[in-house]
């Protein structure tokens, strides 16, 4: 089991810096109405992705800090719901406004840097895992 939750979290770690290095980015290097078009078949196919590793992470943490309830499993699951807080409370919102046709510069370069946090704390998520 801790091999899955290693691979998990790593895979969210590789999705997060990719998404926020290359993919976040380049948005800012389309044309607006472009912009809403792309978004839409990204988030499509991206959601077959993060969508399953998402759920997988929050069952494999859950688990261990209930087979394990110690101080490092219950900092990985507090880091995977602060991670879900941070997507679903702030990124998503943000996504739904570039959906909506109202992806300015200012709108994208706060997606950018609204996911700093949650780039890190999926990076924090891995290194517990590995530490623990």
């Amino acid at each position: 089991m801790e091999l899955h939750t290693h691979l998990v979290d790593f895979g969210m770690v590789v999705l997060l810096w990719l998404v926020q290095l290359v993919i976040y980015p380049s948005f800012l290097n389309i044309d607006t109405r472009q912009l809403v078009a792309w978004h839409r078949v990204y988030t499509f196919r991206v959601a077959f992705v993060i969508v399953p590793m998402l759920f997988s992470q929050l069952i494999l943490w859950i688990y261990r800090a209930i087979i394990d309830a110690s101080f490092i499993s219950i900092i990985g699951l507090i880091l995977v719901f602060i991670c879900w807080i941070l997507t679903f409370f702030v990124s998503v919102p943000l996504h739904r406004k570039i959906e909506r046709g109202e992806g300015s510069d200012i709108i994208l370069k706060r997606l950018i840097a609204t996911n700093w946090p949650r780039t890190i704390c999926w990076t924090a998520v891995f290194i517990v895992g590995i530490l623990g």
